[in-house]
């Protein structure tokens, strides 16, 4: 089954499958404007794309949404697309529009500005800024967090875990175990923690806030998560504490945010200057600062607080591969969690 008809089956609704253009949402765009499809959250990165117009002297129109439904759905408007630049929450995603021959090769220069783990191997899509999956633990009840996901199972900790089986970024760390230990050993890993009673929330905040109010001891969600509420609040006001996996394990899983200028772009050019500008120092240092992620160009440097990207000990794959989402959510179904 393909990306787009899995996503079609478990999260697009048809209508939007269909359309092309603008239809589906009734947002339309205006034929001289770049147009960028966001699978990142407009209160995220709506001010950054704010600056890219005022720094590129671009009119940038933007389509929010989530990663693979926007993947999905430039697949189906195919040459008529009206995606200039797909902003990407995941590497996935990216990997399945390129897969599909949607996206046009970058330019070295701009490519070289990223590690080549952060990047597609064809030079079709690059990252712009990265983040690390962690273990959030409660250090009031919980001395010493285990160090790996693997450790979950153990019943010591039944009901005490929580996880996010329908977000995009665990959906990616899933797929990850797949393609790292197997079908078989990422299903029986599922299907232990879901009877360890592993508890479900919508997203990884309300994860975070209740090993801070103490309901759960522990929680599977993104670095970054953490590093904002601190920021709010102060580190005396967030009890929790972050575990960094070490020796490769799947839940150190280091993924990216990324953007691919497509190959039917009206734009191309355009597209290919956003994309400059979303490597550049400004918005590098406005994901290091405001949205707590990693910037992945020499010469930037991530919050204070973070360990080192390069200190990280996230498992070696190749992150266009993620691309196979399918397996996950049908995985994910199989199991009962989606």
């Amino acid at each position: 089954m393909s990306l787009r008809s899995l996503v079609a089956a478990f999260l697009v609704p048809m209508a939007l499958l269909t359309a092309c253009g603008g239809g589906a949402t009734g947002q339309s765009f205006d034929d001289d404007a770049l147009v960028v499809y966001s699978g990142r959250n407009q209160n995220l990165v709506g001010p950054l794309l704010e600056k890219l117009k005022t720094a590129t002297g671009l009119d940038v129109q933007v389509r929010y949404g989530d990663s693979a439904e926007l993947a999905a759905q430039i697949m189906e408007e195919g040459d008529r697309t009206r995606a200039d630049l797909f902003f990407s929450q995941d590497a996935g995603a990216l990997g399945a529009l390129s897969k599909h021959g949607m996206l046009r090769p970058l330019p070295q220069d701009l490519l070289g500005k990223v590690d080549a783990r952060f990047r597609a191997a064809d030079g079709t899509w690059v990252g712009v800024s990265g983040r690390s999956r962690v273990i959030v633990y409660d250090p009031r009840t919980v001395s010493a967090p285990p160090k790996s996901v693997f450790e979950l199972t153990d019943p010591k900790w039944k009901g005490k875990i929580g996880w996010a089986p329908t977000n995009a970024s665990f959906q990616a760390f899933v797929t990850a175990m797949r393609l790292l230990d197997g079908e078989d050993k990422a299903r029986r890993w599922l299907e232990a923690m879901k009877a360890n009673g592993t508890q479900s929330y919508p997203n990884n905040v309300e994860i975070l806030n209740a090993v801070d109010a103490g309901t759960l001891r522990l929680g599977l969600i993104n670095h970054y998560y953490w590093y904002e509420k601190v920021a709010e609040r102060g580190q005396n006001g967030v009890p929790s504490r972050l575990a960094y996996l070490p020796g490769g394990d799947p839940g150190a899983l280091v993924n990216v945010a990324g953007v691919g200028v497509l190959k039917k772009a009206q734009h191309a050019d355009a597209a290919l200057k956003a994309a400059t500008y979303l490597l550049g120092t400004d918005a590098q240092q406005y994901f290091a600062t405001t949205t707590k992620e990693y910037p992945l160009i020499a010469g930037v440097a991530p919050e204070r607080g973070l360990p080192k990207l390069d200190t990280l000990n996230g498992p070696k794959i190749d992150l266009g591969r993620l691309d196979s989402l399918e397996q996950t959510l049908k995985l994910l179904q199989d199991v009962g969690l989606v």
